[in-house]
């Protein structure tokens, strides 16, 4: 293990701790100021570096905020503790907001400020653990039993162009092992192509697969290549082809059995050279017995099936996913990442994740935005996680059910964003947040307070609008667009609410 930094010119508070750590089993390395500190990481590397640091505030030659931003920038992982007299809070405070780990009052309680250097350390060490596994695995995360199956099954499968059919529920990452299958597959130097047929109406489907020439229909000015074609020597990924047409089943039995198709409206054929994976979240097997999908283009799909399980089968992995996506959003939104506690990240473990993956990842966009601190507790997760932290032992939800919830994965739901009132559990979409509305405003009716409209209203709107701005990671036109709402309306209503970013 790496030595505990402690940086303070008071020679005396050097000693007390570095006597009291030594105790523990602990290393330490001392400096009077941060140049000595800054010197010292100019020439060690990594593995020399400190486990946490430990720095005042106050001291002569260099502050200890200055040394947390510059310190952060070399290693943003590393746990800094900052120590400061009860005259210095509001700065301490600030510290906190901007990356540190936790503030330590002078005086101290010597016991406290050792049990509070050893959750640093804990904390450095997961986070070390968590960046071995990433590494280890950077396509796709996935530690248990289940996911080590569709990995050795992508491996098994990597120099074949065989068709492969993908099942799983919505949001469990379906695209990612199809993208993974291409990229270990002969056709990786091809281009991967992805479509979603249930996403395209079905006049445009014909042409969005197969392309059309000239003429064929009203609109038509120009001949247009479908998506067999831009995947040519490559991989086309139909993603929810249980809702295909049944008639355009039809053409793509063909395609895949001779290799040949005609554009909309083309009198010549065209040979494809594409691999074909398909995925669905149903049942295909119910939907032929059903007569809405073609048995012989089921047998035809279905040569390879991979299974991908849901979140809830694969509890173990919540935790490293959680982190991947929170540096990840953090990243992408150009902000420190923030960190959870072992208490928040159990109880994300118990969540069912009717969104699976997907509302996970959403989850951790909206945590990065609105949890107030850089150490997220269990108290800033949704309420949606929280209430039904009680409700686990009721068992994983029906695949069926997750459309009809209000999940994360379409967007931060609205008893999300509220905040203030747990949404109830298993309510279908036009029951969840209706519910949870009800009921806040029941309270606030049973107040003196005559601004209930005002409040709720401002509250929606904020909260909404902030959940957008989580799912287009700050990106405030993309975000109009999703709600339906002009660009001036977005920023008027991000400046009177006083929406930050």
């Amino acid at each position: 293990m790496k030595p505990i930094w402690i940086v303070d010119d008071d020679q005396s508070i050097r000693f007390v701790l570095e006597k009291a750590l030594l105790r523990e089993g602990l290393s330490t390395r001392s400096f009077t100021n941060p140049r000595e500190v800054l010197a010292a990481l100019a020439t060690e590397d990594g593995s020399e570096g400190p486990q946490v640091l430990v720095s005042d505030i106050r001291m002569p030659g260099g502050s200890g905020l200055d040394l947390l931003t510059q310190v952060k920038l070399q290693l943003p992982a590393l746990p800094v503790i900052i120590m400061t007299a009860f005259s210095d809070l509001d700065s301490a405070v600030s510290a906190f907001q901007n990356g540190a780990f936790e503030y330590l009052p002078k005086p101290f309680d010597l016991p406290k400020a050792i049990e509070l250097i050893r959750r640093a350390l804990d904390e450095s060490q997961r986070e070390e653990v968590a960046e071995e596994l990433m590494a280890a695995t950077p396509e796709m995360l996935g530690q248990a039993p289940a996911m080590q199956d569709v990995f050795r099954a992508i491996g098994r499968l990597s120099q074949s162009n065989v068709t492969v059919m993908i099942t799983g529920e919505s949001g469990s990452g379906k695209e990612l092992v199809a993208r993974a299958l291409h990229k270990h597959s002969p056709r990786a130097n091809g281009p991967f192509v992805a479509i979603n047929t249930a996403a395209i109406p079905k006049d445009l489907l014909e042409s969005e697969l197969f392309g059309h020439e000239r003429g064929a229909f009203t609109g038509a000015q120009t001949s247009r290549r479908g998506r067999f074609e831009q995947a040519e020597g490559g991989t086309l990924f139909l993603d929810e082809i249980g809702d295909m047409p049944f008639d355009l089943q039809t053409r793509l039995l063909r395609v895949l059995s001779d290799g040949h198709f005609y554009r909309v409206g083309g009198h010549s054929s065209v040979k494809a050279n594409v691999r074909v994976i398909a995925a669905t979240h149903q049942d295909l097997e119910q939907r032929v017995k059903e007569g809405v999908f073609r048995e012989d283009l089921f047998h035809r799909l279905n040569v390879i099936r991979l299974r991908l399980p849901a979140l809830r089968e694969r509890r173990e992995d919540v935790q490293v996913l959680t982190k991947h996506f929170l540096l990840q959003s953090a990243q992408q939104l150009g902000v420190e990442p923030k960190r959870i506690s072992e208490q928040a990240l159990e109880i994300l473990g118990q969540f069912n994740f009717p969104g699976n993956v997907r509302q996970l990842e959403n989850i951790c966009h909206w945590l990065t935005v609105m949890a107030p601190a850089q150490m997220i507790e269990a108290k800033d997760l949704p309420p949606e996680v929280l209430s039904s932290n009680n409700a686990i032992h009721a068992g994983p939800q029906a695949t069926s059910s997750a459309g009809e919830s209000v999940p994360l994965s379409e967007g931060t739901t609205v008893s999300a964003a509220m905040g203030s009132t747990p949404a109830l559990v298993n309510l279908g979409a036009h029951a969840g947040w209706e519910s949870a509305l009800e009921v806040e405003a029941l309270q606030l009716l049973g107040t003196d307070r005559q601004d209930v409209w005002d409040v709720l209203t401002r509250r929606f709107e904020s909260l909404l609008i902030q959940a957008a701005l989580a799912t287009t990671r700050g990106r405030r036109i993309e975000a109009a667009v999703k709600l339906g709402i002009g660009r001036n309306t977005i920023t008027r209503k991000i400046q009177e609410l006083h929406i930050e970013g």
